[in-house]
Parts: C-alpha cells; structure tokens; sequence
C-alpha cells in the first residue's frame, strides 16, 4: 500500500515535469505545501525528503527546497563487456600507481583518483567529533584497542548490517584498515597462492592489486554497466576452471558503476554455495545510493555462512581514516589468525571518530547530502560528454557512486589520450587498468565525479573532449 508522502511526492514530480516549477526554481515552503494539499507538516515534510534522496530536488540551508537544475541525457551505454574467459597473472599495475601520485598535486585536474575531492568530505563535522572524543576519552584515544576492533565501532557497525537484513554480532566483525585490507584477509583466508579468483570485468584495478599481492590468478567474467556480472558466463566458467572463490562489488561497481538486483544478487548466491565457492563481497559505494533505497547485499542470502563482506568508510568519510571491515561468516577464525599474524590493529582515535559520527547520526547527515552532490556531478558529467565528445562515444548512467566508464569510438587509444590529457595537468584513468593483463579495454576510460564542478573542470571535459576528436581523425 502506498503512503500519502509518496503520493505527495509524485505530485510534486508531476508538476516538475508539467513545468509548472523549473530547475533552479524555488519550490513552495513545507507548510506552503501542507496547506495547498491539505496534508500535515511531517507529511509534507517527508515527501520532499523523499524527493531529495532521489535527487529530484535539493535543500539549501536556511532558504528551502529548489527543484535540481539537472537531468539525465538520453545517452547510449556500453555494451556488456566481451572479456575472454581465461585465467591470467594480474600484472603491469605500475601506472595505477603513477596516477595515484599525479592525483596528489593540486595543479592537476584529477579525474582519475577513485578517492573524493576533499571538498566531498564532512571536514567540519569530523573535526568536531574529533574533539568531542578527545574529551571523552582522553588518553585511551592513543592507546591501543582490541586486534579485532573498537567494541562501540563494531556495535555500531552491526546496527547497519541489521538494517541490510544481515543479524551479525559485533564479535562477527573485524575492523581493518580499509576495504583492501579486507579484501586481502578474505582472500587468504579461503585461498592459497596460485588459486583462481573469478572476477567482474572490467574492475577496479584495487582488487586486482590484492589478487597480485596474494600470488592469485584472475579469471575475468563479462559484466554487464547496469546489471552486473553474467551468471550466464560465470557458470560456464565454473564448469571449465578451478575456481576457488568469486570476488565481486555488488553495487556501484567501480569502473562501471553497475548494481545487482535483489533476484541477481540471490541467484549468484545461490550458484555459488552450491558448487561451494565463497563470495568475497566487496561493498564500499552501497551507501552512495540516487534513489530512495539502500540498495541490497549478496550476503543477505546466505544460508551458510559463505559470502564475506567487506566494506568501509573510504569511499565516504574519510579515506584518511582508513577505517574498514570484514564480516568472515565461517572463516572468522581463519581471519582472526591472519589478523594476528600480519596486520596491526586501527589506530584507536580513528575508530570512535566513526563510532561517534555513526552513533550520533552525522554519517547519515553527511549522506544525504553528498549523494546529492555525486548525483548532480555524474548528471553534468554524462552531459558534458555527450555534448563534447565525438559521435560513437558512449558512457554508463550509474543510480550511484561516482565513477563513469567511457567507450570512446573504435580506434581511439585510451593510453594515449592519457598522456596527452597529462600534459595538460587533467589526470584521467584508461581502460587498460581495469583488466589483469592490461590487453583489454584499449578504448575506453574511466572518469571520476568526485572533483568539485566548476569552470575549469568543464574547459578540462572540453579538452579530453577534442583530444579524442583528433586521435579519431588520425587514425582514419
């Protein structure tokens, strides 16, 4: 049964669309709106938050609701990639890490980094949380916590999962430093050097790093912008190779900004507890969701304790924090001996930063509004290279995170339009990076939406624009 406030909602949407009210125009006050529908306050009040999440409107601090000045292009997406199955040694990973330095030097235009601009970052909120722990706490902030994690942070953390229908305890958790650190204990808790790791492709060249570190092969399965990665193909390939696990980003993939649905999630799930393969799940952009709902996690569906969740607060808190964590299911002594072993447990400080930005509601603040800022950057964005890149260009439209994938016109090299953008200080990430080998993707980049918009970011859209013009023109 629909509720009133949703009702309201696509009333407003409806007069949006009828231009009754323009982008950029005000919108009536809630008690305006309350009274012209003859609906309470909190009525009023929750459609337009529900309006806000979905990125239709937005709220300006002491001024009200304003209809967003954005929309979507009707653009065409890339296909499904056509990666041949076969397994591979990750390799060449040196450029990511040439990328990583350019993207530290604020002369450059940094369209490559996968971390947020500082800007996208609640820094006034994390220094007054910083100071109410300092406080609190006083000198247990710089000792040393459990191996395992900050106690508060995993009762914390476990709140979230329950709301993601998964009933963890916090003694289920491991805070890591990062989802990286997460990834790579679930990896060596289920594997062994030299094993198979089945993986989305294209993917971030991150995970590929980990499976590199591991001594791991990778076995890259076609995935499609939208829905993800093909069961179709990853049966196939199971029945062809070893696979000893899947390692996958269920939402808002990064290059490709691809999401799961529940059925697709479940039936994944499925396929694999059945042919007893665990699934390292790697969640890190679920929270940077457009619409009105937090999309799903695989693990939701497991019934035997097989999938392995990572997550962290890189990709929106702080990336300096360098707070994550591992839900091991049944590997969790494997996980605990191998924390013990290799790692070091989170600097205390950091852990009841987070435990106080979540206990208190700031981490839920801050989201709702920077998922309106990311929507409004990848909607300029898809816009801008739709209006300034040649025909046959073709980019993704993702419902959430902030990375765009780019197939640029056949014969245009996404290595060589990355030299020459360097030489103009815009940092852009080719395609290459995104595939074991780097012999894939030769055509294609990935552009980041995490970088504040403003003039100069579009000159810089305009130039990669017409660099890609000319390497059209010669290759012809």
């Amino acid at each position: 049964m629909k509720h009133l406030y949703e009702t309201v909602a696509e009333t407003v949407i409806a007069h949006i669309e009828q231009g009754v009210y323009k982008p950029g125009e005000k919108l009536p006050g809630v008690r305006r709106l309350s009274q012209q529908l003859n609906i309470s306050i909190s009525t009023a009040l929750e459609a337009y938050r529900l309006l806000e999440d979905s990125g239709r409107i937005q709220a300006r601090l002491r001024s009200g609701y304003y209809v967003s000045s954005f929309h979507r292009q009707a653009v065409i997406e890339p296909e499904i990639s056509l990666a041949p199955v076969v397994p591979a040694k990750v390799s060449g990973q040196t450029l990511t890490r040439q990328i990583l330095r350019a993207a530290k030097d604020p002369y450059q235009i940094n369209l490559g980094s996968s971390v947020p601009h500082a800007d996208f970052l609640p820094a006034h909120a994390l220094q007054q949380a910083t100071g109410k722990v300092a406080r609190t706490f006083g000198k247990r902030c710089f000792d040393t916590d459990e191996l395992l994690g900050n106690q508060e942070l995993r009762r914390q953390i476990a709140k979230r999962m329950v709301e993601l229908q998964c009933a963890d305890h916090p003694d289920d958790i491991v805070i890591t430093h990062g989802a990286r650190e997460a990834v790579r204990l679930a990896l060596m808790a289920i594997c062994q050097p030299g094993d198979l790791i089945a993986i989305e492709s294209p993917t971030f060249y991150g995970l590929l790093q980990v499976i590199e570190s591991c001594g791991m092969e990778a076995l890259e399965i076609p995935t499609h912008p939208r829905n993800g990665l093909s069961l179709d193909a990853l049966q196939l390939a199971i029945e062809q190779w070893p696979i000893k696990a899947c390692l996958i980003v269920s939402n808002y993939n990064n290059p490709l900004g691809s999401c799961m649905t529940d059925q697709h999630k479940q039936a994944l799930v499925d396929l694999l507890e059945k042919q007893q393969i665990p699934l390292v799940e790697d969640d890190v952009y679920g929270d940077l969701y457009f619409g009105g709902r937090r999309p799903s996690v695989a693990k939701a569906w497991s019934r035997n304790g097989q999938v392995l969740y990572c997550n962290s607060f890189a990709k929106t808190l702080s990336p300096g924090l360098r707070v994550g964590w591992l839900v091991p299911g049944r590997y969790k002594q494997k996980v605990e001996n191998l924390k013990y072993m290799l790692h070091q447990a989170v600097p205390t400080l950091n852990q009841l930063i987070v435990a106080h930005m979540l206990e208190q509601g700031g981490y839920d603040r801050y989201l709702r509004q920077v998922r309106q800022d990311y929507a409004r950057n990848i909607a300029l964005t898809v816009k801008a290279v739709s209006l300034l890149f040649p025909e046959g260009t073709r980019v993704t439209q993702p419902e959430g995170g902030f990375a765009l994938w780019v197939e640029l016109p056949a014969g245009v090299d996404g290595m060589e339009l990355h030299r020459r953008a360097s030489q103009e200080s815009i940092i852009i990430a080719p395609g290459s990076l995104f595939s074991a080998t780097q012999k894939k993707y030769a055509n294609y980049i990935r552009l980041s939406c995490a970088v504040p918009w403003n003039d100069r970011l579009e000159k810089a859209l305009k130039k990669l624009g017409d660099m890609t013009r000319d390497l059209l023109l010669e290759n012809r």
